[in-house]
């Protein structure tokens, strides 16, 4: 699919497998959601610019590669976005964070706001909003509506599980906005969960019904 890249690393694959697995614990899969998430954000950001800056190395100077820029934004999407921020922010200690508070009507599968903290110069930042399930599609689609109206141009959105129907809702809306999953996935149910899927991110994560 254009503007979406699938993260198909050995290890990525590995640990989405046991993330799969009903009988992984709550425990284990919070621990493997911070693992590949690390990975994830390795490749979500494997094109930031570089620039230099002279330093000293115990030997000589040099003039070495550091990037360029201000620093990233991470979009929390909540509350399951936080299982792929808490891993994120592990490899990018100094990335500022977002918070977009949505939850999922069941009835209308639409999503409904209710929190929203940013920090306020989103426009000169690279965003990279992260939430484990692209299903629908709704919730990614109203987080980033909500960046762009707040200043956002530059944007990516990381997830670790996609639907084909998601992906394609997501990309007519925001067609500017790349995609980078672990997997795409076979289709939604009735109800609007990925299938073979994982089942719900964040009641896997918090083990919560």
């Amino acid at each position: 699919m254009q503007g979406v890249t699938v993260v198909d690393h050995p290890l990525v694959q590995h640990k989405l497998t046991i993330m799969r697995d009903k009988e992984t614990s709550t425990a284990g899969f919070r621990r493997l959601l911070r693992e590949i998430s690390l990975l994830l954000c390795y490749e979500v950001t494997r094109d930031l610019e570089l620039t230099t800056r002279r330093i000293e190395t115990p030997l000589q100077t040099i003039d070495a590669p550091t990037l360029e820029g201000k620093k990233l934004v991470f979009a929390s999407v909540l509350r399951a976005g936080n299982g792929l921020l808490d891993g994120m922010l592990d490899l990018v200690p100094a990335a500022r964070v977002a918070h977009v508070g949505l939850y999922r009507d069941h009835e209308t599968l639409q999503a409904v706001e209710y929190f929203f903290k940013a920090p306020s110069d989103l426009a000169n930042r690279l965003v990279i909003v992260v939430d484990p399930m692209l299903a629908t599609a709704n919730s990614a689609i109203a987080a980033v509506d909500k960046l762009k109206e707040k200043g956002a141009t530059n944007l990516r959105f990381l997830c670790l599980l996609a639907a084909p129907e998601g992906v394609e809702r997501f990309r007519a809306a925001h067609p500017d906005v790349p995609v980078f999953t672990a997997s795409i996935d076979e289709k939604l149910n009735e109800k609007g969960y990925i299938v073979p899927g994982l089942g719900d991110a964040g009641d896997r994560m918090y083990g919560t019904k």
